[in-house]
């Protein structure tokens, strides 16, 4: 399962739909990459660098970056 399928189950919606909603927001959910962990925070919708609590990297992605949107 993709990080964008993961994070699209966790939002509790399908991909299309978390799309589609982070097309008309200010912000849109993100989620580390890091393999282990599946953190998910609201982030701006280019992000693709942003800070994740639980491991304390810079890995946090936009959904509309790992979509390929932006």
């Amino acid at each position: 399962m993709s990080k964008l399928d993961k994070l699209a189950k966790i939002e509790g919606m399908t991909v299309m739909e978390l799309l589609e909603q982070g097309t008309f927001d200010s912000v849109v959910p993100g989620i580390c990459m890091n393999p282990n962990c599946d953190y998910t925070t609201e982030v701006e919708p280019d992000q693709s660098r942003g800070w994740c609590e639980e491991c304390e990297t810079n890995t946090v992605k936009a959904a509309t970056v790992l979509a390929g949107i932006i």
